[in-house]
Formats: structure tokens, C-alpha cells, sequence
């Protein structure tokens, strides 16, 4: 089973959000998303600066498998991306959680974008259903 961390807030399109103490969200792939996809090869990001819409494509990942949009889980404005992604985008792969993170937004208003995400025991029975 794909790890679900429980401070985490997740997408039905399997992507998770951390919140920093500042209010910046941190936003990444699930687990179980990168499982799904396979070896990730490609990562396009946005740039520091981009609008980003809660459930709209915010950036794209490609793998052998799969091209797949990813969908910020939140409304603001992008100031960080994981550079690192684009010389070693398989740190998707191997860290998810971690230092695989895609970009960090600070929020419009983080309490109206939380409300339509799940926490981690919604999101793990959502995966449990999908095999």
C-alpha cells in the first residue's frame, strides 16, 4: 500500500499540499501517483510568479508510461519551483514527500481551498478503492 503521511491534504487527482508555518503550501505527487506512472522523465513546471486554480493543470509530468497534467490543490501565486526536477525529475519517484516536491504557492485563501481537499484518512480509503 502507498504511503498516505497523515499531516498531509490531498487531491482526488492525487496530489498533496503542506502547509508551512509561513502559509506557502508545498505541492507535490502522491505515492501512489508516481507508482501509477512509472519512471518519470519529464516534469514541466511553472514559473515563480504563474497564477495557479484550485483543480486546474498546473504543470505537466511525463513518464514512459504517461503524460499527465498536475492540478494545484490550492488558488494563489507559484513563488518556488523544484529546480532540481529538471536535471533528476525521478526524485518524484523516490521521494514523493520529500525532496520530489514540484512547486509552493502562497494561497488566496488556503481555508476555502482546504475544504475541498481530503485528509489523509479520506484520501487512503479514495486509493483503497482504486486497487
Amino acid at each position: 500500500m502507498s504511503k498516505v503521511p497523515a499531516e498531509l491534504w490531498y487531491t482526488r487527482e492525487h496530489e498533496w499540499l503542506r502547509i508551512e508555518p509561513s502559509g506557502v503550501c508545498v505541492v507535490g505527487i502522491t505515492d501512489y501517483a508516481q507508482s501509477k506512472l512509472g519512471d518519470i522523465v519529464v516534469i514541466d513546471l511553472p514559473k515563480p510568479g504563474d497564477r495557479v486554480e484550485q483543480m486546474k493543470s498546473a504543470a505537466v509530468i511525463e513518464s514512459f508510461k504517461a503524460v499527465s497534467e498536475i492540478y494545484s490543490p490550492v488558488t494563489g501565486t507559484v513563488v518556488e519551483v523544484n529546480s532540481s526536477l529538471k536535471e533528476d525529475p525521478g526524485l518524484v519517484n523516490r521521494d514523493p514527500y520529500g525532496a520530489g516536491w514540484i512547486f509552493k504557492a502562497k494561497p488566496d485563501s488556503i481555508d476555502r481551498d482546504r475544504g475541498q481537499l481530503l485528509d489523509a484518512p479520506d484520501y487512503q480509503n479514495f486509493v483503497g478503492g482504486q486497487g
